[in-house]
């Protein structure tokens, strides 16, 4: 699956004392990014997880700093598709300044059953447009 981009602006909000992004923020960049991603693939968050009872919630995050952000700073959050399994979706995100990256993480999120907040297959629509080829090898429960 391509990569997705999209564009944050640091707002004064985002920065602590010392003028740098707040560290937490950048997985607040990220979340959008994720959101904005389902959103371009044609999958609305609200919407997919009332159509099928589900929501995706982070398992693990693991993220590397690597430079600061400050105050005013465009950057360029990505999210891309690593690897996919039944109920499971990992993916990799970078926020840059320019050709510079500033963070990377690695996101693994889960899909659940929003009633019951046990793990659930991820559903077929979302699943076969992530991974094609594997797509038949996870059906969507009916529950979901």
């Amino acid at each position: 699956m391509a990569g997705f981009s999209f564009p944050i602006r640091v707002y004064y909000e985002d920065t602590d004392a010392a003028g740098v992004v707040y560290y937490a923020n950048y997985l607040r960049f990220m979340e959008r990014a994720r959101t904005e991603w389902l959103e371009a693939l044609g999958f609305p968050p609200a919407a997919f997880a009332d159509a099928h009872r589900v929501a995706f919630v982070v398992h693990r995050a693991e993220i590397d700093f690597l430079a600061p952000a400050r105050l005013n700073d465009r950057l360029d959050v990505s999210v891309e598709a690593l690897d996919r399994g039944a109920s499971r979706l990992v993916v990799v995100q970078h926020v840059l300044r320019e050709a510079v990256t500033l963070a990377r993480a690695r996101i693994t999120l889960a899909c659940v059953d929003s009633g019951r907040w046990q793990p659930v297959r991820i559903p077929a629509p979302l699943a076969l447009r992530l991974d094609p080829q594997r797509a038949s090898a996870f059906p969507s429960s009916s529950a979901t």
